[in-house]
Order: C-alpha cells, then structure tokens, then sequence
C-alpha cells in the first residue's frame, strides 16, 4: 500500500515507466532493499537489482516482477511479486541460514507498454533483445528510448554488447489478472505456459452513401462487414478454447467506423484483433482462418478488404517444467491447494526464458479485476505466495549446491 500511495493524485493507481512518480517509486524501493540487507545496482538496462550473496560461487537464484503501472491501473499489478520476493529475502536473513546461491530480486524497467511503443524494457535488454532500431525509437516528445534508459540510470551503450547473466533460475509471482482461481476456490495457481500474441489489422473500404437514401440491397457497408467479422471472431474463439488445445482468446478491442455518423453508411471499418493462445500451431491456424473469412465476408457484402497486416507476433513461452514441481511441491508442503494454468497475458519471465529457467506462480486477485484502480488481492493471498516462493527457493537452493559438489567431487 505504501508503494501504491505513490500515484499521480489525479489518477490512482499511476506509476507509469520514465515519469517522476515512476522514479520516486524507485527511490522507496532502493532504500527498502538497502534496509532489509541487500546490496543495490542497476544493470545496463536500467533494471534495480537488490542482491543477497550466497556462500558459493554459483549463479543466483532470481526472483522479481516490475514496479511500474499502466494509467489508473492497480495496485498489485507487479508490485506484488516485488514485494513477495524482499520478504523471502527478509525471510532469508531472519532465518540466519544462509544460502548457498546468490539471491537477486529485479525490478524490471518498464514491464507496462510504455511511451516508445514497446513493453518489457528492462526484460528484453537483460536478454539481449533490444536492438538500435528499438533503442531509437522516440515518445511524442521526441525523446529517444535509449535517452530514457539512460535517464533512468542504465548505460544504453553498453546493450549492443550486453552479455545476459547466468541464472540458476527465475521465479516471479503475480495476480492472474483472471477470475479461475477465486471461482474455483483454489489458493494458488502453477503457469504451464504464458501465451504468444498475434495483433491483426484489417481496413475494409466501402461506400459512405446516405442513410436514409440508399436502399439497403445496393449498400456496399464497411460497418456490417466489420460486423460480421468480429462475431464470426468471437464464436470461432469459442471453439478454440474449446479444442483441447490449452488456452486461447480473441479479441476485437478497436473498432473504428469511418465516418462515424448516424445518417451514413459506414465507408470504412478498421479492425484491430488481439488473439492470444498456448499453442503457437493454434495461433497461427486462427490468423489462417481469419484471413479467409475476412476476404469473403467483404466479397458476399461488396466491399473491399484493403488490409490484412500482423502488426505483431510473439511465441508462447512455456514455463520450466522442473520449477513448476518445484512450486507445486513447495505449496503442497505448507497445505496450499494448487492447479495448472496458462498466463493470458505477458510477463517479464516470457524473456527471462531466454537465458535461464523460468516459472510463475498466480495468487487470486478479486473478480479478476486488473489494470484497473480496483484491482485488489487479499494479504492472505500475497502470503501464501511469498511463503510458496520462500519455500521453493530453499528446495531449489539445496539442489542446486548438492549438485555443484557431486560434479566438483566427479572432476577431481
């Protein structure tokens, strides 16, 4: 709560990334990782690192979310993965039990889409994934990411030739932004697998005649033939997540209508899907089957599809199978009830996959309410995770120890 309190006043929740509250929400953070023991840097991609050094020369144990929010978003959104990994930090340390591997928790930089078009800042340049042309891309203002990161405290320079860090593994607790787990009366949930997106614009062109006018059989209406896409979209969405498949949405989030007047018929219609699934196969199929049904539903009703464009694509990225056991065994041991399911929307841990082990683990957040000023999880819930990640990180750390000295004790 004391994080969230630092919000733009006119827009609860905000800590938008690059802004003065976003900084001072930064500040509040160094000084709670300095206090709880940890030593503090910040890595090349302006991600705050608090770190724990472990007893043995081994790659550290990550634990982390982003501190950022998107406008009027939430208050746990992020911050409470950050939260949940100082206290197993503080738990760490009050235990006087020290571990065997370095223990980092990361507040990434800029998790939310930020200002220059792009979401995962600090994740991507961990991984090595922002190249120049990302870096130059610029705000309204004209500034030019690199400028921000640096602004921030990285050294943007240094990314054409970052070098990622070995980790042992990452581990990152969030709200499922869902309602699965609270219907279900689950305590908590283990991710199989966060979702690749696919974004889809399509333009079709028809003609703005009158209303009142123009007889319905000589119509060429950009605005039904939208129309019928976006309900052919949703019931098609229907039997995908049906399928078996593992998880999968659709959604047509713009709808643009040209010229948007009462008395017209619609001459254009812009479109712009967001088709989330598990299975890359299955995203791809869909945007297949989109592609031809948009064409001939613009044939049957006379218009033209001017554009069909994938504006955007990632791949699914399936989460560690060996963590997942490792957090479903953690929970079971201190009596938390436990499922599988798939993140719907994206993390920092999809580009931490990329350099090392990565799981998540979701606590239940209220109606499934988030980026939304009334997102709320309950402190029980925020409990039982950190007690979860606390418990895996001991169980991952004896582990890992046990075998760097089977394989010192193999090579002498």
């Amino acid at each position: 709560m004391a994080l969230a309190a630092i919000t733009e006043p006119d827009r609860p929740w905000t800590r938008r990334s690059f802004t003065t509250r976003f900084d001072e929400g930064r500040t509040w953070l160094s000084n709670l990782f300095v206090d709880a023991g940890l030593s503090i840097r910040m890595d090349a991609g302006g991600n705050l690192i608090g770190r724990l050094d472990g007893r043995l020369s081994l790659p550290p144990i990550m634990l982390g979310s982003h501190s950022d929010t998107v406008p009027s978003g939430g208050r746990f959104d992020g911050a409470a993965g950050l939260v949940a990994a100082l206290e197993v930090a503080r738990a760490v340390i009050r235990s006087g039990q020290r571990l065997d591997h370095p223990l980092e928790i990361v507040d990434f930089l800029a998790e939310e889409p930020s200002d220059y078009g792009i979401s995962c800042i600090g994740s991507r340049a961990m991984a090595g994934a922002l190249s120049p042309e990302t870096l130059s891309r610029t705000n309204k203002r004209g500034e030019r990411l690199s400028e921000a990161i640096a602004r921030v405290g990285g050294v943007p320079s240094a990314l054409e030739r970052v070098v990622p860090p070995k980790i042992s593994a990452y581990l990152e607790l969030h709200i499922e932004q869902g309602r699965v787990l609270e219907n279900a009366g689950i305590d908590l949930g283990i991710v199989t697998a966060i979702v690749g997106i696919a974004r889809v614009e399509l333009i079709l062109l028809g003609s703005a005649d009158h209303a009142g006018g123009t007889p319905m059989n000589l119509r060429r209406d950009a605005g039904v033939a939208a129309a019928e896409i976006i309900s052919w979209a949703a019931e098609q969405g229907v039997l995908q997540a049906n399928s078996g498949r593992g998880h999968f949405v659709v959604t047509t989030g713009i709808i643009e209508i040209s010229p948007n007047a009462a008395n017209v018929v619609p001459g254009q219609a812009r479109l712009v899907l967001d088709i989330r699934a598990e299975n890359s196969g299955q995203l791809d199929e869909f945007v297949l089957l989109l592609d031809r049904y948009s064409l001939d539903a613009a044939s049957r009703i006379g218009v033209k599809r001017d554009r069909f464009a994938i504006i955007s694509r990632t791949d699914p990225t399936p989460c560690d199978a060996h963590l997942r056991d490792v957090l479903t065994n953690s929970a079971a041991k201190l009596g938390y009830k436990t499922t599988e399911l798939a993140s719907g929307a994206g993390h920092d841990a999809a580009f931490v996959a990329r350099i090392g082990r990565s799981a998540m683990l979701f606590i239940p957040c209220l109606e499934g309410k988030s980026h939304s000023p009334d997102e709320w999880a309950d402190p029980d819930a925020v409990a039982m995770g950190a007690a979860t990640l606390y418990e895996a990180v001991r169980s991952l750390d004896i582990a890992g120890a046990t075998n760097k000295t089977i394989l010192e004790s193999a090579n002498q």
